[in-house]
């Protein structure tokens, strides 16, 4: 019976896709043994009991702010090590995977300490902090872009993907669902979100953006969970439908089109799928990921991009018709897309994850 502990925190785009892995882990192999390791105080505290998995906290901080505020982060990692040991000799882990998150270097250190095998993913195009000071000490990194190939030691880059990829390409579209958005089976449907908050600001600019669109498109517009009063923002427009969640998974394979941001794990799902997209990266990340992960597609001609900076009705008009009207466009887009796209993802790093197993288990 295989052991894993898996180590990720802080937001949904390192959570999500561990929580991605693990299904399908599970679902491969019935009797294998699942910890979580994350922070006490995140997101992951709540949402990962939630799935069902056992999970152990540590307190940890990233390395940013005044010089008092890193020695704390400093000091709060090394006690981190400390109890990290505990829990995985506890477990009596195979096999540790770090999928980002500050919370993920003190626990990978403690498990290379252990001798445990060890890998980590990397879900964005930049190399997040946390993987940068210990990509020498694992021994096998998971990537998605190439763009990590400048970072990262070559030897031990496996490039597979995001395994919410197949998640996406594995889901099976709900009719009764997609109808009940308002929804019809016989329109071009284009989707647009900006994350599961949404985005004030873009929300307003769309009321200008979207006042000559397509009378032959349908629109569901995300308007956020934060932007409830948003929800009139296109009353009298028949075919503009606004809620302020959706279930993705539920739909995907019945969009022709999406407008969002370039978070990893939507552009994991999006390039499986083959969806033509315009993508608007929020300036609001550390180190500016998202317009990296977007520009990795624009250089292949795999989506369109909009700089936040540059957003406005004209230019996001503009875009639309120049791809969502042009079927020729939207064709050499998806095709594009799916070149990129990583739809067996979590099978291939379950399948590295075992093969970690077995050479541990030789040694």
């Amino acid at each position: 019976m295989k052991k894993i502990c898996i180590v990720t925190g802080g937001t949904g785009g390192h959570i999500y896709p561990a929580l991605a892995f693990a299904s399908k882990v599970k679902q491969l192999d019935e009797q294998a043994e699942i910890l979580f390791i994350g922070n006490d105080d995140r997101m992951e505290a709540q949402l990962i009991p939630s799935c069902g998995y056992p999970f152990k906290a540590l307190h940890t901080s990233g390395l940013a702010g005044s010089v008092f505020d890193k020695a704390r982060a400093v000091a709060q990692m090394l006690g981190s090590i400390s109890k990290a040991k505990t829990y995985l000799k506890d477990f009596g882990a195979d096999l540790v995977i770090g999928f980002g998150g500050y919370v993920s270097a003190p626990v990978m250190s403690a498990a290379v300490s252990l001798g445990i095998p060890t890998m980590i993913h990397e879900q964005n195009s930049i190399v997040g902090k946390s993987n940068k000071l210990v990509m020498n000490k694992v021994d096998a990194i998971v990537t998605c872009y190439d763009k990590c190939d400048e970072v990262f030691p070559k030897d031990k880059i496996r490039k597979l993907g995001n395994p919410r990829a197949t998640i996406a390409l594995e889901a099976r579209p709900d009719e009764d669902y997609f109808h009940s958005l308002g929804l019809q089976d016989d329109k071009k449907t284009i989707l647009i979100m900006m994350g599961s908050l949404g985005s004030s600001s873009v929300n307003e600019l769309m009321k200008d953006a979207l006042s000559d669109v397509d009378p032959s498109f349908q629109i569901l517009y995300v308007c956020g969970k934060d932007n409830s009063d948003d929800l009139d923002l296109f009353k009298g427009h028949s075919n503009i439908h606004v809620v302020s969640y959706v279930d993705t998974l539920k739909i995907y394979k019945k969009i022709d089109g999406m407008i969002c941001r370039a978070g990893a794990t939507t552009i994991a799902e999006l390039t499986a799928l083959g969806i033509p997209s315009i993508l608007i990266p929020s300036p609001y990340v550390a180190n500016n990921h998202q317009y990296y992960n977007a520009s990795q597609l624009t250089e292949r001609h795999a989506a369109m991009m909009i700089e936040e900076k540059d957003l406005n009705a004209r230019t996001l008009s503009e875009t639309m018709k120049k791809l969502f009207e042009d079927p020729q466009t939207m064709a050499s887009v998806r095709e594009n897309a799916l070149k990129m796209g990583k739809g067996n993802a979590a099978y291939d790093i379950a399948a590295l994850a075992d093969s970690l197993i077995r050479q541990g288990a030789e040694k």
